[in-house]
């Protein structure tokens, strides 16, 4: 990733934050921060070894509000049928739909908003915006306003540290591996909770169907 910003500057910036506004796990993060630090000039590189510090930030924020946008008119266009097709895949019902746009009726803005703020969640909750049917000005909004904010302090922490960037990265990254676990683990969790709550979701489902099935035989038999 940082020879692929040493060298192709922000065009590659804009790809790394549109990709991971997708979902797509391309180290945003890192581009963002190593894009400040190479702002800061104190880097030695071949290619795009300078960057303006605003335009990294403009850049960052841009790929990320087009790659938001994508994956919020994927939400918006494909609706339930997408769920239909799709849901089983990534553990999705109808019921989770009901209650997105429950969530996101009253209080849209605020959940898009520090979304934007949280790793992991924020590369999808342009999708759950367009499933549930969010504005779209206050959707791409809320983005751009939280997107700034992530961006800008990503941008600075790496200007700030200039030349110290590898050797900063270089302690974190054993950090970065326990975190990493950590992640892989709730995640882990999540699913597991997530098939129960489908399995049981299911049972009831059945249960209720069957029911007027069931009370016509015992009519019959009466």
């Amino acid at each position: 990733m940082e020879h692929f910003l040493a060298t192709w500057g922000y065009l590659a910036l804009f790809g790394a934050t549109l990709l991971s506004s997708l979902g797509v796990p391309v180290g945003s993060e890192i581009a963002i921060g190593y894009a400040g630090a190479l702002a800061s000039g104190q880097l030695v590189t071949t290619g795009h070894d300078h960057l303006n510090l605003l335009l990294v930030i403009l850049v960052a924020v841009a790929g990320e509000l087009v790659g938001s946008s994508i994956g919020y008119a994927i939400g918006l266009l494909g609706g339930r049928p997408l769920v239909d097709r799709l849901g089983k895949y990534v553990l999705l019902t109808h019921k989770d739909l009901d209650r997105a746009e429950a969530w996101f009726d009253g209080r849209g803005e605020s959940v898009v908003f520090f979304a934007r703020l949280i790793p992991l969640v924020r590369s999808f909750i342009s999708l759950a915006a367009g499933l549930a049917e969010m504005a779209r000005l206050k959707f791409a909004l809320y983005t751009v306003l939280g997107c700034a904010i992530w961006c800008a302090a990503l941008a600075a922490i790496g200007y700030s540290l200039g030349s110290s960037w590898h050797r900063v990265i270089k302690d974190f990254s054993y950090a970065g591996y326990v975190a990493a676990a950590l992640v892989v683990l709730a995640i882990a969790v999540i699913i597991y909770h997530r098939v129960i709550t489908i399995r049981r979701e299911r049972l009831v489902g059945a249960t209720v169907g069957t029911t007027p099935a069931v009370a016509r035989d015992d009519a019959r038999q009466l």
